[in-house]
């Protein structure tokens, strides 16, 4: 195969996927320097890509949610005259897309009934969790060049917070009293439905021993639906909480987890973002194989992250919803988790990390 100059990766999925993608974006601009790389993405999690060093193209597939016309997109995917398109997260309208765009190198999964649309298709399931999804996503490109690896990845994200956005947290951090050194930690006790939440009470718990015995000031903050718990949780702490009920951007979260000491939360898209800041992180996670903290746990060594000791096959918790196998993990334990990790944290300083 000759070495693609006009490359798409293709990611439209949650805010925690397309993080976990981003790193391949610094791998193929280290193997091919010259190449143009571009990049469909959602119109929200797509935020966090703006700005990124090595993406000098944005394909926006949605308007507010609502998915674009294929012909207005099929338009603009051509103008680009891509040779070679990565499909991390396939679907039946992608994989169609980029068929018919003419694509030439067409990479993704061999194990789905419209498979045939891709050129080079590979054979990895991800369920049973071998693997890491941020290592599953960069070895789709050893199709490209075989001495794409996963091992001993140290990856680079690319995220850089907004100016802007800055500014807008430190003045909404001065409204609620925050002086300009004092130090906060971020727990977001919501996933958006995409694994099983620790119980919003327990956060409370958390966050007040947090606030009144370890001193630091408690910001919870939640995505739009969740402004029932984000305030729930925020009354449970009491008074010192700052409360950010479904009102940040994702820039102004980028900005506000950047200025955290610590994250805490279930698993889910902001986790994984203070993963990829730098910031250390405790991650709650259901104990059931497709959730698992294998594949899906912050992608960093300045972590902790607590299962429960519960069934992998646990019904009630495949049916969804609240089970009590999550319940499992103590308040004890997960403030014994963020007293770890802060120790550890201010010992070696804030960087980004390999997994480990």
């Amino acid at each position: 195969m000759n070495d693609p100059q006009r490359i798409l990766i293709v990611r439209t999925d949650r805010l925690g996927d397309v993080i976990l993608t981003l790193p391949m974006l610094a791998l193929l601009r280290s193997r091919y320097p010259s190449a143009l790389l571009g990049m469909m993405v959602g119109s929200y999690a797509g935020e966090i890509v703006r700005g990124h060093p090595h993406v000098n193209v944005f394909i926006w597939y949605d308007r507010l949610g609502i998915p674009r016309p294929g012909n207005e997109l099929l338009r603009e995917i051509r103008s680009h005259a891509f040779d070679t398109v990565v499909v991390v997260h396939p679907t039946p309208r992608l994989a169609w897309l980029m068929f018919r765009a003419g694509i030439p190198v067409r990479v993704g999964t061999g194990y789905r009934f419209y498979s045939s649309l891709f050129t080079h298709r590979v054979y990895e399931h991800r369920k049973d969790a071998r693997l890491h999804e941020l290592e599953y996503n960069v070895r789709l490109l050893k199709v490209l060049d075989p001495a794409f690896t996963e091992e001993g990845l140290d990856p680079e994200y690319g995220i850089v917070p907004d100016p802007t956005a800055i500014g807008s947290i430190e003045a909404r951090l001065a409204g609620f009293g925050v002086g300009t050194g004092e130090q906060i930690i971020v727990i977001h006790p919501g996933s958006g439905g995409s694994a099983r939440d620790w119980p919003p009470e327990r956060f409370a718990l958390l966050g007040g021993r947090l606030s009144h015995r370890a001193g630091f000031r408690i910001a919870v903050t939640g995505g739009k639906g969740e402004e029932p718990v984000v305030q729930d949780v925020a009354a449970g702490i009491g008074g010192e909480a700052l409360a950010f009920p479904g009102t940040l951007s994702l820039p102004e979260l980028t900005a506000l987890l950047a200025r955290a000491s610590l994250v805490v939360a279930n698993s889910t898209g902001p986790l994984h973002l203070g993963a990829a800041l730098g910031v250390p992180v405790v991650g709650i996670y259901p104990q059931l194989t497709p959730m698992s903290p294998r594949r899906w746990g912050p992608y960093t060594s300045l972590k902790r992250v607590l299962v429960p000791d519960a069934p992998a096959d646990c019904r009630e918790c495949r049916k969804g919803g609240r089970c009590g196998c999550i319940e499992k993990i103590s308040v004890d334990q997960v403030f014994e988790a963020t007293q770890d990790i802060l120790q550890q944290s201010s010992g070696q300083g804030r960087r980004r990390t390999a997994h480990a």
